[in-house]
């Protein structure tokens, strides 16, 4: 399996408007994301998003916030942990959190997934991306799976 990591930002008139620009931004607006849990199929491997064609039904892990309250600093983050068999992916998102630690726990909850599986961990990649919102504003960060 493919998979790529992205994340975007954006601000709207309202909550769905603002998510939207947020996936729009990321690169996953067009298609129709079907939330999926955390497991990673051994031999994924990590690719830069490509054009995804309109429409398309897409799995995918991610890690959404939006708030209204200007000023406020939105955080989203995807941690990926791969081993010699399968990897754990997780999600977490905060607000007003620095994002340097909402980057860390994510790490720490992948960590975490791995150690209860025994698993060695081999790579971890890390996802985040924040935004100070000015009206009303969402970040996202995903992990998309493509065949």
């Amino acid at each position: 399996m493919k998979i790529a990591i992205t994340s975007g930002k954006a601000e709207g008139p309202s909550k769905l408007n603002s998510f939207d620009n947020a996936l729009l931004d990321a690169g996953i607006g067009n298609v129709n994301l079907i939330k999926v849990s955390s497991i990673i199929p051994n031999g994924s491997k990590f690719i830069k998003l490509p054009e995804l064609t309109p429409g398309d039904m897409i799995n995918c892990v991610m890690a959404h916030k939006t708030s209204k309250k200007k000023g406020d600093t939105i955080t989203a983050a995807i941690a990926v942990a791969t081993s010699d068999s399968f990897g754990c992916v997780v999600e977490h998102s905060e607000v007003n959190i620095d994002p340097e630690e909402v980057k860390e726990i994510a790490v720490f909850m992948v960590k975490e997934m791995m150690k209860i599986r025994k698993l060695d961990i081999k790579e971890i990649i890390v996802e985040k991306i924040s935004h100070v919102v000015q009206n009303e504003g969402s970040v996202v960060a995903a992990a998309v799976y493509l065949e």
